[in-house]
């Protein structure tokens, strides 16, 4: 028996369904999925099997213009994540076609790719015509000499089986990298404090999303079977804290609710979640808090 496994990084704008494509690919929810953009921070890797092949998926950040030291350090773990794969793949939405944002990316492709191989997933084409799509294909493979191209819709499932069994035969022969059984390589803790992080982001559609992050302070194994989890929710200033908790409390209430049925049914087992806001206004220049996100500070310089 012949065994392959390798890295793949997906890579794109903020928002074009790369969390989406993971989670389909390896069929539970390992990534944050928002309408927000920029929601991903770390480099999630989730595992999927085809065949005999092992493919690790790298989750990477939205590419975008960087403004802020999270901005910069989230861009750099983007094209870390494509530097250390075996095969790239570059993600664009079909109604949203070449962009400012894509043919930045592209102009920066060859350079940070240099010896990768790379494949194009057009995402969300069930929201265009067919004549659209072909243009597009042509567009795109005359900007950058792709080796395959993939229509795909990553929430629907169209299209996703034919580039998981290209990817399997594009990583390179070799033993497996994880147990079988191993969806995953992010502690439980940090897959649970950002399945709250997406509970807050999807609740709350003012700016403070990108202000705030969660932190799993304590994880507590209990006899029962169940699991008692204690997470921190940090932001920026005094007035974030009040909008989290909302009028008596019933924001975080909701939020709490939302995100312990989630853990719970992630690990399969009863979960008793105990959230706190807590201001710290440089949260955002402190090099622990990136360390929890699995960015590197460094590179937000």
């Amino acid at each position: 028996m012949t065994t392959r496994a390798g890295f793949v990084a997906l890579i794109g704008e903020p928002n074009a369904g790369k969390s989406t494509l993971l989670n389909r690919m390896v069929g539970a929810k390992v990534s944050i999925v928002t309408h927000k953009v920029q929601t991903t921070r770390t480099r999630i890797r989730g595992v999927a099997m085809e065949g005999e092949a092992q493919l690790v998926f790298v989750d990477t950040p939205g590419l975008f213009r960087p403004r802020r030291r999270l901005d910069r350090a989230m861009v750099a773990a983007a094209w870390g994540g494509a530097a250390d794969a075996d095969v790239v793949v570059l993600l664009i939405e079909a109604h949203r076609g070449l962009t400012e944002g894509v043919q930045a990316i592209l102009d920066a492709l060859g350079e940070r790719t240099a010896g990768r191989r790379v494949a194009l997933a057009i995402n969300k084409i069930d929201r265009v015509e067919a004549q659209v799509l072909l243009k597009l294909t042509e567009v795109m493979n005359a900007a950058f000499p792709f080796e395959k191209t993939f229509m795909i819709s990553a929430e629907k499932g169209y299209g996703v089986d034919d580039l998981r069994v290209w990817l399997a035969g594009a990583v390179p022969e070799g033993p497996w990298l994880y147990p079988e059984d191993q969806i995953a390589d992010l502690p439980l803790r940090m897959i649970a404090a950002e399945m709250t992080r997406e509970k807050l982001t999807l609740r709350l559609h003012q700016e403070l999303p990108y202000q705030l992050t969660v932190e799993t302070e304590n994880w507590e194994e209990r006899k029962d079977g169940s699991v008692r989890i204690d997470q921190l929710i940090y932001v920026a200033r005094d007035g974030h804290k009040g909008i989290i908790l909302g009028h008596k409390g019933e924001t975080i209430k909701s939020v709490s609710k939302a995100a312990r049925e989630e853990i719970a049914a992630f690990l399969d087992r009863p979960v008793h979640l105990f959230l706190q806001v807590k201001v710290r206004p440089n949260w955002l220049e402190e090099a622990e808090r990136y360390s929890e996100m699995g960015l590197d500070f460094r590179d937000g310089n």
